[in-house]
């Protein structure tokens, strides 16, 4: 049945040069611009409960993680991440660079940055102001400057339709790197214009990107957690650019994604770990679909990524505009049901169709929790409870692999 349509959004082309799209969203689909929040909410838990990377706030499942992951990713992140040191060393210290230009007084640099980032190849470019209520608590010092330019690269689309895979990990790891270096040119650029940047990569984020994304209406927040563009869905890399350089921000749209997904739930009914859920909640003053993460992680780790969630999103396999068309005209979700987009397969499990999924034991989702010091000091009471009080020599070991984690502080780059 034809649905009516509330407005169109109107957006450029995927590639540089391609012509601009307008994507209908129909009557009941629409909400509001962006995301839902309550501020005073949003502000009460950053100021009360700040955000922390997963890197420190679940440290404990890292070297779980790096024993866990399959032998071929291990070889091949050995590899790809030292030709990336390099790259991410130069992130880290970007925001201490001076210009190498002198600015101009009263010019704005917005569309030249845009064009120069469409340039290059990213698919979409927005800018917003960096919002620090998203800041990780280690990162608040670090990040300097409050206008952020979105970034966001489409990974391949042939080899992410393979995953879980190796393949679909070349294509997301390799993303990374053509975008790191693609970032790290367009902050030179800038210098020479007179101003500071400084790279938020996706290695070691500085915080959650996609509140800035929805910010600059380069998309809203899908069920599956992810940013949902209009070209690729979240088939892309996301990274930031800050600077004190003049820009203006844009806008945030309403696509009609928040609808939408609701609708959809194909990635919730998917998900191989059942850790989607259906219904939205309010978390930390922002209305979302909540990942549950210990459902999610193992099988990450165990099955390259996994990104199922991903693969069989209707937004990402076939892009927005067809999605919202086919909704407009019929009232149905592009390719639901059907093998095109809800089937999978994954390595030792087998192949799945719609309506079935992967059968894990329950220790399959038992793995290290919480801070990797927090996790000793379980491991350590649950000893206690099992064989009393140890010996001293066991008590000083305790101690001093205390010790070595709190030396550790911060992990500088988020390898697992």
């Amino acid at each position: 049945m034809a649905k009516a349509i509330r407005h169109t959004v109107k957006r450029p082309g995927r590639i540089d040069g391609d012509p601009e799209v307008e994507i209908p969203v129909a009557e009941d689909l629409a909400t509001v611009p962006g995301i839902p929040q309550r501020p005073k909410d949003v502000a009460f838990y950053t100021r009360e409960y700040p955000l922390e990377t997963q890197s420190i706030d679940k440290s404990a499942d890292r070297q779980w993680a790096l024993a866990t992951q399959p032998d071929d990713l291990t070889a091949f992140r050995e590899v790809q991440d030292a030709r990336m040191e390099p790259m991410y060393e130069a992130a880290l210290v970007s925001g201490e660079i001076e210009p190498t230009g002198s600015p101009v007084p009263g010019e704005d640099l917005t569309e030249d940055l845009r064009r120069m980032a469409r340039e290059m190849g990213f698919g979409e470019v927005g800018f917003a102001k960096y919002d620090r209520r998203y800041t990780f608590a280690g990162k608040k010092r670090w990040a300097k400057y409050d206008h952020a330019i979105c970034l966001a690269l489409e990974q391949d689309y042939w080899q992410t339709q393979t995953g879980p895979s190796m393949e679909a990990e070349y294509a997301h790891y390799e993303t990374y790197e053509i975008q790191q270096a693609m970032c790290l040119k367009l902050m030179d650029y800038i210098r020479s214009r007179g101003y500071h940047a400084q790279l938020h990569d996706g290695s070691d984020n500085s915080g959650p990107y996609v509140p800035l994304f929805v910010a600059a209406g380069l998309g809203q927040l899908g069920a599956n957690g992810q940013l949902l563009s209009p070209h690729f869905g979240s088939r892309s890399r996301l990274m930031l650019v800050t600077t004190d350089a003049p820009v203006t921000y844009d806008k945030p749209e309403d696509y009609g994604i928040q609808k939408f997904c609701q609708e959809c739930q194909v990635c919730v009914n998917r998900c191989p770990g059942r850790a989607l859920v259906r219904d939205k909640v309010w978390w930390r003053g922002v209305e979302k679909n909540k990942l549950i993460y210990d459902r999610c992680r193992p099988v990450m780790v165990t099955y390259h990524g996994c990104a199922v969630c991903m693969i069989v999103c209707p937004v990402q396999r076939y892009g927005m505009k067809p999605v919202m068309e086919h909704y407009v005209e019929t009232g149905e979700v592009l390719g639901k049901g059907t093998e095109n987009l809800e089937g999978y397969s994954i390595e030792g499990k087998g192949s799945f169709g719609p309506g079935e999924l992967p059968h894990f034991d329950r220790d399959f989702f038992k793995f290290p929790h919480g801070r990797e010091e927090d996790w000793l000091f379980h491991q350590f009471k649950e000893k206690l409870n099992s064989k009393g009080v140890p010996e001293e020599t066991e008590l000083v070991e305790f101690a001093t692999e205390v010790k070595k984690v709190l030396d550790k502080g911060e992990t500088t780059f988020d390898i697992a």
